[in-house]
Order: structure tokens, then C-alpha cells, then sequence
């Protein structure tokens, strides 16, 4: 019974969990790679994922909420692409840009929000449905094919140098990270969005503004959303319609994977970030094996397909454990009553 007990203990522990599973990645792709743990590489394991740490972090209180938003990746493209129209096109500097491209984010998680908490509509179908609006707006405004580049250097140095010797986006990502664990974790705010996660009849009982809270989830969803196709433009010099493609699953895996539960009302901000960096040393990692080979090919050249699949195994088994934690909680409760 004691080992029983300390074993379920260490279950719901998920930040040892994952500090002990970031330990053995970097033993592991040290011993496999190559240069994995130089300075420089260390420096692009962080400027390479910072937009994905965004929306796991923008991602952790909706998610808290017990929904959920798969439109974060296409609204960055979105972004992305309004982005470049008002520097290119309209001759907009880019700071104003700026501003106005994480307002197009809000916005696009306005409608989010009033979907969700005004129409009270699934989470699940509202996101999908926008997943697919913001894309097609992104290729509408640029035809399928059209990009926007040739940024000012000093725009461009947002996503390519460093600060204090460290990435300037991860500056950003340290802010943000401080301002949400803030809000979640030291605010009523925070607390009502737990609250909406166990029960949104039973907080709406307790006199908590369920619509309200819901509404400002998502739109700081969006807002973070315009920010990370900002600092992803300045990284890649472009801004393209299929922007941010796929980030959503990278997100809502680290947030998962943090220990943060899909059912809501439970969960930490710095499980969310050690989620993000779990994701971040792996899908770097694999890029670094370069000397062995799966079915005949070299791990190196399927590298991108190999992250997928592993991403996709990861979620499923945060999810499997969070369902087997969840069951092992009822059955605890049924027997002390």
C-alpha cells in the first residue's frame, strides 16, 4: 500500500517527471549527436521554438478552462501575413505594425470568444472551424503563394541576435511566461478559470462572471498568437500564409505534457514550460543524429516526419495518463466515502 501510494504520488508530480525526462534527452543526444551541447546549439533550441513556448503558455489558461484552441497556428499565419501587408504594402514602420498585428490576433480571438462564451458553442468545433477561416484568409490575402520579405535589419535583429547572450526572443518569452504565471497562479482571475474548469454551472452558481473570463481567455489567446507571428517573421525574414503551420499540436502537446489537464481545472505554468522544453530538445535533437539510420535511412533526412510521430506518441500518452490519474482519483474518492 505504501508503494501504491507513493507511486501514484510520483505520478502526479509531472514537473519531476519532466525535469528527469529533459536530463535523459540531453544525455541521450549528446551521446548520439553531434555539437548538440555547444552554446550555439543550446542558443537555437530556444530561438527556433520561442513562438511554439508562446502559445503553450496562452494555450495554459484556456486549457484550464476545459477548452481549447486549435486556431492559434493559422491565426499566427494570419498575422503573418497582415504583418508583411502593412510593412510592405502600406509603408507602416514596424513597431506600429507590430502593435496592429497582435490587435488583428485579439481579434481574431474576439470571435473566438464570442463564439465560445457568448453562443456558448464547443470549444472543440469552434476552434476547428476558425482553424480553417484564418487559413483561408492568410491564402486569400496573398493568393496561395505570394510572401512578403526584405525587412529592415533592425527588425530582422528581434529574431536572429542575442541578448546577454542569450536569443532576444526568449526575453519575450520570459515576460510573457512571468505575466501568465501571474495571472493563473497569484490572481481570482486565475482561480476562476480553475473553477470554470471543474464546473462552469457550479462557478456560474458561485457568482463568478463565466462569460467574461472565458471571453478574455481566448482573446489573450489571439493576442499571443499576433506576437509569435511577429517574432516569427523577424526569424525567418518572411511572412507567408502557412506560417505557424502545425503549432497548434505543438502547444497543446506541451501543455499537456506539463501536466496541465485537457479536462481542466487543474494544472501549472511551469509544467507548461517544461513541456515546451522537453518539445524543443527533441525536435532539435533529432536533427543532430546524423550517424544512424531507421529502415535504411539516415535519422537526419526523416528527422521532420520522425518529430511528428514522437509529438503525436507523447500527446496520446499525456492524455492516457491524465484519463488513468483522473481514475485512480474517483476510485480513491469512492472508497473513502
Amino acid at each position: 500500500m505504501k508503494k501504491s501510494g507513493f507511486f501514484n504520488h510520483l505520478l502526479e508530480k509531472n514537473e519531476i517527471i519532466l525535469f528527469w525526462v529533459i536530463a535523459m534527452e540531453l544525455v541521450l543526444f549528446q551521446f548520439l549527436g553531434r555539437n548538440f551541447l555547444t552554446s550555439g546549439n543550446v542558443s537555437n533550441i530556444f530561438r527556433h521554438s520561442a513562438e511554439i513556448g508562446l502559445l503553450a503558455l496562452v494555450m495554459t489558461p484556456v486549457i484550464l478552462t476545459g477548452g481549447i484552441d486549435l486556431s492559434v497556428g493559422s491565426l499566427m499565419g494570419l498575422c503573418a501575413v497582415v504583418f508583411g501587408i502593412l510593412v510592405k504594402v502600406f509603408g507602416i514602420d514596424p513597431l506600429s505594425a507590430a502593435m496592429l498585428t497582435i490587435l488583428t490576433g485579439a481579434m481574431g480571438g474576439g470571435v473566438n470568444a464570442a463564439l465560445v462564451a457568448g453562443l456558448k458553442m464547443p470549444p472543440l468545433i469552434v476552434t476547428l472551424g476558425t482553424f480553417s477561416l484564418f487559413r483561408g484568409l492568410a491564402e486569400a490575402l496573398t493568393r496561395g503563394s505570394e510572401s512578403y520579405s526584405g525587412f529592415s535589419e533592425g527588425f530582422l535583429a528581434l529574431g536572429n541576435s542575442d541578448l546577454a547572450g542569450i536569443p532576444a526572443q526568449v526575453w519575450i518569452v520570459v515576460v510573457v511566461g512571468m505575466m501568465i504565471w501571474l495571472i493563473v497562479h497569484r490572481t481570482t482571475y486565475g482561480r476562476s478559470l480553475r473553477a470554470i474548469g471543474y464546473g462552469e454551472e457550479g462557478a456560474l452558481y458561485a457568482g463568478l462572471p463565466v462569460r467574461r473570463n472565458l471571453s478574455i481567455a481566448y482573446i489573450m489567446a489571439g493576442a499571443v498568437a499576433g506576437l509569435a507571428a511577429v517574432i516569427l517573421v523577424s526569424r525567418l525574414g518572411e511572412a507567408r500564409a502557412n506560417a505557424g503551420m502545425g503549432y497548434e499540436l505543438l502547444a497543446i502537446t506541451a501543455v499537456v505534457l506539463g501536466g496541465v489537464s485537457i479536462f481542466g481545472g487543474s494544472g501549472h505554468v511551469t509544467g507548461t514550460v517544461l513541456g515546451w522544453i522537453a518539445l524543443a530538445i527533441l525536435n532539435n535533437g533529432l536533427t543532430r543524429i546524423s550517424d544512424y539510420e531507421i529502415f535504411g535511412e539516415k535519422i537526419s533526412s526523416v528527422a521532420r516526419e520522425l518529430s511528428g510521430l514522437l509529438t503525436g506518441l507523447l500527446l496520446i500518452a499525456a492524455l492516457a495518463l491524465t484519463i488513468c490519474m483522473k481514475t485512480l482519483a474517483a476510485r480513491r474518492v469512492a472508497k473513502q466515502t
